[in-house]
């Protein structure tokens, strides 16, 4: 007897978000492990108007051209020392996708270790708590029903409001004011956004549960992406700003590098060439801005003054550092 095949729902689906090119590549090793553990869900993704989209066709079912808003909350992302952050509220955005009946957003700094369609029987707004404060919810994995006038409020709320961390997670937690107490079938468990600063944060716990883990979120400044990778002996090699890999626990680490060049590498390829490599033949190609959208320093400046800053992309502190540092030598 052949085995049951899951039914497939057209009308719910998993969104992420990448506002550069290098979220980009992390939303595609999400949406690949998303894939693996055959989700039965469409995958979405939003993306910015500087993204590179044609690799992210072959992983998502539609990818959705957004802008990119800001909170332009200095002071409290410089609290966090997470100057990125502000874009992050576009993410927002995902209220809009209303083809949908009910979707769960992941970060594209997440990856999926196994199958969780699950999460599609929880209702708005679930969560897992966040790590650094248990009574907010880390909004890298939440489930949500797309809603034309919950988009609308949200916009209204930031305009009144704003965000007390700068970003995306403290005007939902402020919207979303009662998830700590009043319903707890919204408090998703931890592990379906195991961040790596709790493993060692509480190392004990990760020992007893970890092995249950579904998603894991890659939260902090350095990213998988910002590490490099050694095909041939399949390790991960340390990044400038973080060399201790341990630092995101090997083992998922290793596992997203794994996943990254078994099928995500062969799709930017096949898109983009292999013209704009990284001078390790080893390590992975970047996302080529398309011609369109390559800005010349004019361009750039032009931007910046009109408060159109790609915080995560060419202007982010980053790449502001490393040119005052080049500068100053």
């Amino acid at each position: 007897m052949a085995p049951t095949k899951k039914p497939f729902w057209a009308d719910q689906a998993f969104v992420t978000l990448a506002t550069n090119d290098n979220y980009a590549k992390g939303a595609m090793v999400l949406g690949q492990s998303l894939r693996n553990h055959s989700t039965t869900r469409k995958l979405v993704a939003l993306i910015g108007p500087h993204v590179a989209e044609d690799a992210l066709h072959s992983v998502f079912d539609e990818v959705v051209m957004v802008d990119v808003m800001d909170s332009c909350d200095a002071a409290n992302l410089a609290l966090m020392k997470r100057p990125d952050l502000g874009v992050t509220i576009t993410k927002l955005h995902c209220w809009t996708l209303l083809q949908y009946s009910k979707c769960v957003f992941m970060d594209a700094d997440t990856l999926v270790l196994s199958n969780i369609d699950e999460l599609f029987e929880r209702e708005e707004l679930s969560a897992a708590p966040d790590p650094g404060w248990p009574d907010c919810f880390n909004s890298g994995v939440f489930v949500f029903r797309p809603s034309k006038e919950t988009h609308e409020e949200l916009l209204k709320f930031c305009t009144e409001k704003g965000s007390f961390d700068g970003g995306d997670q403290g005007v939902l937690n402020s919207y979303f004011n009662t998830w700590a107490t009043a319903d707890i079938s919204k408090h998703l468990p931890f592990i379906y956004n195991l961040s790596s600063i709790a493993i060692y944060s509480y190392l004990p716990a990760f020992k007893q549960y970890g092995h249950d883990a579904k998603v894991v979120h890659f939260l902090g400044k350095v990213k998988p992406w910002n590490y490099s990778y050694d095909a041939q002996r399949g390790e991960v090699k340390g990044h400038s700003a973080s060399p201790d890999p341990c630092q995101m626990h090997p083992n998922y680490l290793l596992q997203w590098w794994q996943l990254y060049a078994a099928s995500v590498l062969p799709l930017l390829q096949k898109a983009y060439g292999d013209g704009e490599r990284h001078e390790d033949a080893r390590e992975q190609p970047r996302f080529p801005p398309p011609p369109s959208l390559r800005l010349s320093s004019a361009e750039r400046k032009q931007r910046w003054e009109a408060g159109q800053i790609d915080y995560l992309g060419d202007d982010s502190f980053t790449n502001i550092e490393q040119k005052l540092n080049s500068f100053l030598k």
